[in-house]
C-alpha cells in the first residue's frame, strides 16, 4: 500500500479495516543470492539499495530480535556531513544528500528535519581548527559557515557565553544538518526493501557461518541453515562476535554510549548544538523532550547500560553550556553498543574470504551514515568491488598503515 493523504483519509473513513502490515513476515528460503546479517539501519539500507540500484531481490536480512531493537532505535538522531578528511567528507555528504530525498524515495515519513548543526569553539586554536574544517568542507562543495561570537549569540542566545572556563568564541554551522526520527528510518527501509522483494526475517539469530573450501556457503541460524552466494555482515556492536564465526579477528572494540531524554518543555532549542569542550550534543524532539549525549563509557562492554560517572559528566557538560538545563528533569537514559575502530573511521568492503563482506566500525557516526553506508555496501556486494566513496574504508588499511584518523588521536578506540 502506498502511503499518501488519500490513503490516510481512506483508512480513516473505513476504520482502518483494510490497512496492511508495513512488511511481510516470511519464512526463510533454503537459499538466497545475498544474506545480510543484521536488521539495523545499515543492514536494511544495504538490502534496499541492492534491490533498488542493482536489481538483486533474492535477498534476506536476518535480525536476531525485532526490527529497530538495536542502535538504529537507540541514538540521538543527528545527521551531518561536517567532516575534515577527504576520505570522510564526500562519503558523509553523499549520506546527507540521500537523507534529503529519502522520504520520497521509500514513501515513508522519516521526519527529516534540517534544522542546522552548530559546533561551538572555545579558544583561538579551536576556532582556527574549525576554519580549516569549514574550508575543507567547502572545497568539496559542502555548505559551512564560520560564525563569530555575535553570530552564535543571535542564533542561540540561551548559551553561557561568559563561562569562565569555557567562553564561547564562535562556531561552525552546517545549516543542512539536523535530525531524523531514528525508528522511522528502520521501518522505512524495512518497508522499502520488503516492497522490492527482500525477505526481512526477524527473530532469526545467526549461530554460525558455514565455510567450505574457503567459500561461505551459508549461515546456521536459530531457524535452521540458510544458504547463500554472498554474505554481508552488518552487526554493529556485535560485529567482532559475528566475524569470529568466520575466523576473522577485527580491529574493533565494543563500548557503551549513553543517551538521555528530558521531560517535555516548551520550544527552546530549534537546532542541534554541540559543545566544543566536553563532547555534549543536544537537540529538542517534537514531543518537547531534550535529546542529548556525550562521551563513551571508557570500558569494553556488550551491555546496553552505562555507569553513573558518565551520567554526571554529561550533565556537567550540559549545564556548563546551557545553565538553564539545571532545572530540567531527565526522564530516562539508555545505552547503545558502539563498534569502535582503531582510527575512528568505518570499515566497508571485502574480506579475504571471496564472498564475505564487512560493514562495521561505525563508532559515533553510524546513524548519520545509514543511507551512504547501505548504498556503498550494496555496490560493493553487487559488483564485488568498492564504490569510490568507500574505497578508502578497507579492512586491511590498519595492516597497510593507512588509517583515517579524523580526530587525530591515534590508535585509541575509546577516544574516537
Amino acid at each position: 500500500m502506498r502511503y499518501s493523504a488519500f490513503s490516510l483519509l481512506a483508512q480513516a473513513l473505513t476504520g482502518n479495516r483494510f490497512a496492511k502490515p508495513a512488511w511481510r513476515e516470511p519464512e526463510p528460503k533454503p537459499h538466497y543470492d545475498v544474506i545480510i546479517v543484521g536488521g539495523g539501519g545499515h543492514g536494511l539500507a544495504s538490502a534496499y539499495y541492492l534491490a533498488k540500484e542493482h536489481g538483486i531481490t533474492n535477498v534476506a536480512v536476518l535480525e536476531k530480535d525485532h526490527i529497530g531493537s538495536g542502535n538504529v532505535g537507540r541514538n540521538t538522531t543527528i545527521i551531518r556531513s561536517n567532516y575534515l578528511l577527504e576520505e570522510n567528507n564526500p562519503f558523509y555528504e553523499k549520506s546527507l544528500q540521500l537523507w534529503e530525498g529519502l522520504e520520497q524515495d521509500f514513501n515513508f515519513n522519516a521526519m527529516v528535519s534540517q534544522r542546522g548543526v552548530l559546533m561551538l569553539c572555545h579558544s583561538d586554536g579551536q576556532r582556527d581548527a574549525y576554519a580549516r574544517r569549514g574550508n575543507a568542507m567547502r572545497l568539496h562543495g559542502v555548505d559551512a559557515e564560520l560564525l563569530d561570537r555575535q553570530g552564535v549569540r543571535e542564533m542561540v542566545p540561551y548559551l553561557d557565553f561568559d563561562n569562565a572556563r569555557f567562553p564561547i568564541y564562535g562556531g561552525l554551522l552546517q545549516r543542512r544538518g539536523g535530525t531524523v526520527r531514528h525508528d522511522a528510518v528502520a521501518w522505512g527501509y524495512a518497508r522499502g526493501a520488503d516492497s522490492r522483494g527482500v525477505d526481512v526475517i526477524q527473530n532469526c539469530e545467526v549461530k554460525g557461518i558455514r565455510i567450505e573450501h574457503g567459500i561461505v556457503k551459508g549461515v546456521e541460524t536459530s531457524r535452521g541453515f540458510i544458504g547463500c552466494n554472498k554474505l554481508g555482515l552488518a552487526a554493529a556492536g556485535h560485529s567482532s562476535h559475528v566475524a569470529k564465526m568466520a575466523g576473522l579477528s577485527l580491529p574493533i572494540e565494543s563500548h557503551v554510549l549513553q543517551a538521555f531524554v528530558s521531560e517535555g518543555i516548551k520550544p527552546m532549542i530549534d537546532n542541534v548544538v554541540i559543545f566544543g569542550v566536553g563532547h555534549f550534543y543536544v537537540s529538542q524532539s517534537d514531543k518537547g523532550g531534550l535529546v542529548f549525549g556525550g562521551d563513551l563509557d571508557a570500558y569494553n562492554s556488550y551491555a546496553r547500560r552505562g555507569n553513573l560517572p558518565m551520567v554526571e559528566h554529561v550533565m556537567e557538560a550540559g549545564v556548563s553550556m546551557i545553565p538553564a538545563l539545571g532545572r530540567v528533569r531527565v526522564l530516562r537514559a539508555w545505552g547503545g553498543i558502539m563498534d569502535m575502530t582503531m582510527d575512528g573511521s568505518p570499515i566497508i568492503g571485502k574480506t579475504h574470504i571471496p564472498n564475505l563482506y564487512l560493514n562495521a566500525g561505525w563508532c559515533y557516526g553510524g546513524f548519520k551514515a545509514t543511507p551512504a553506508s547501505g548504498f556503498c555496501f550494496a555496490h560493493t556486494i553487487a559488483r564485488d568491488q568498492p564504490h569510490e566513496l568507500n574505497a578508502a574504508f578497507r579492512l586491511d588499511r590498519f595492516r597497510r598503515g593507512y588509517p583515517i584518523d579524523e580526530a587525530g588521536r591515534g590508535a585509541t578506540p575509546n577516544l574516537h
